[in-house]
């Protein structure tokens, strides 16, 4: 299949499928120059500040700190 035949066919699908149709390509891309990207079908942990509560201490100190220097 050639590169006009695929576009109107990739023009139907859903946005969903539109996006796995890129995120495979980027794959291939990458597979193709020898950069190791994520593997497809795999799942990879994301951090989350959910529960970063040293974090989000920090960040109202400094926040705090700045209005302090606001204010002089």
């Amino acid at each position: 299949m050639v590169l006009a035949e695929l576009l109107p066919n990739l023009q139907t699908l859903p946005r969903a499928d539109k996006l796995r149709a890129l995120q495979f390509l980027v794959f291939l891309l990458a597979n193709e120059e020898g950069v190791n990207l994520l593997e497809l079908g795999q799942s990879y942990p994301v951090w989350t500040p959910i529960h970063a509560f040293e974090a989000a201490d920090t960040m109202l100190k400094i926040l705090a700190d700045e209005q302090v220097a606001h204010v002089r």
